[in-house]
């Protein structure tokens, strides 16, 4: 995570070879559904598809805070006006995922920003006012207040009505798939962090965070499968910071993650990536969309201005066309935004670039952004820019 303003080493993920497991040890039967969730019935196809909207980090740097506790009238927190911007796009998705990359203090602080984070609470019920529906909480900020940290930010969570997947209270909640409403699918939301800054996992409490093990990340999926998913999605808090091209690790668990099949139908429907803090690029890899990372979205000043940049990554699917087939994705977009400051308030590019289409900086951001985000050839896969 880069400081605020100085900027941070790039840490590298684990080593790729510690991660390229044989997946071929996995059975290909799907694991059996929780006790506690109904098997899914023998439905016919949908008729109607749905949209999946989700976004990069919310990286609450002190100068964030200082700006909800403004924006407060210095009474409490209000995270809702610099997100505000999301919401069109958010709130017209059938499924939005955040990425709540800190966890939460105790009501009242104290509030902290790099390099352990305690985020003010009321930034749940602002990211559930936008229109989100869940959040990925896997990341290597995770364990900054111990398990303490994890219980107020899952209890906060839980209160504002956001999901949440990467991160869990106990073992029961850990093996429970977060499954999602989406228009007519069942969508199942699972995350994962490459570690945790050299923090151990508490002994005895290892459902505190979920770590990358492609393994797991494949049994967790096909037990998703199990219990009624329709879609499955993966949460990814992966990559090299400030580097914009997806890193040999990132790069080996995509093609194996969206390689493993179970029965002849895909374990995992979509990978979106979170922790550089710069926009990486989005590719097809084995048929399957995947985002190695969206960037930052509410972060404070860095020296590295492209901190404050990011997309939000929309995804249409279309439904199966007989039933037991897969859902596929028919329109792939990306919707690039960036962090304007004095106030701190997330702007939405196209929309922005719309109404002053002279705005210089508006318009580096965009073409810095586009750069990123097409590196790897997927406006020949047909991924366009969304408004």
């Amino acid at each position: 995570m880069p400081p605020e303003p100085a900027r941070r080493a790039a840490r590298p993920a684990a080593a790729a070879a510690l991660l390229l497991c044989a997946l071929a040890a996995c059975g290909d039967e799907a694991a059996p559904a929780p006790e506690n969730r109904k098997e899914p019935a023998a439905a016919q196809p949908a008729a109607e598809g749905f949209t999946l909207v989700a976004t990069g980090d919310l990286l609450v740097h002190d100068s964030v805070i200082r700006q909800a506790n403004a924006d407060a009238g210095g009474r409490g927190h209000d995270f809702r006006r610099m997100l505000a911007a999301a919401e069109p796009t958010v709130a017209s998705a059938d499924l939005a995922l955040c990425h709540m990359e800190t966890v939460y203090g105790p009501d009242g602080g104290p509030f902290t920003g790099y390099p352990a984070f305690t985020t003010p609470p009321e930034i749940a019920e602002a990211v559930a006012s936008v229109g989100y529906d869940s959040c990925s909480t896997a990341s290597n900020h995770t364990l900054d207040a111990g398990a303490d940290g994890v219980v107020r930010t899952l209890d906060a969570m839980d209160r504002a009505g956001l999901a949440h997947a990467g991160s869990a209270r106990t073992a029961e909640e850990r093996d429970t798939p977060v499954l999602l409403d989406a228009g007519p699918a069942k969508v199942a939301h699972l995350a994962y962090t490459y570690g945790t800054n050299g923090v151990p996992v508490p002994a005895g409490e290892p459902w505190l965070v979920d770590l990358i093990d492609p393994e797991r990340i494949v049994a967790d999926a096909r037990a998703a499968r199990g219990a009624g998913a329709d879609v499955v999605v993966v949460s990814m808090h992966w990559g090299t910071e400030w580097q914009e091209e997806p890193d040999d690790t990132q790069l080996g668990l995509a093609d194996l993650l969206t390689a493993s099949t179970s029965e002849g139908r895909k374990d995992i429907d979509l990978v979106l990536g979170t922790h550089a803090h710069v926009p990486q690029a989005f590719e097809k890899v084995n048929g399957t969309w995947v985002v190695y990372g969206m960037g930052d979205q509410i972060a404070g000043v860095m020296t590295d201005p492209r901190g404050q940049l990011g997309t939000a990554a929309r995804f249409t699917f279309a439904p199966p066309e007989a039933a037991g087939e897969p859902w596929t994705v028919e329109k792939a977009e990306y919707i690039p935004h960036r962090v304007a400051n004095d106030p701190i308030t997330l702007v939405n590019l196209p929309r922005a670039l719309a109404a002053e289409p002279g705005d210089a900086e508006h318009r580096a951001a965009l073409d810095a952004i586009d750069g990123a985000v097409l590196a790897r050839g997927a406006a020949a896969d047909g991924l366009v820019m969304g408004h």
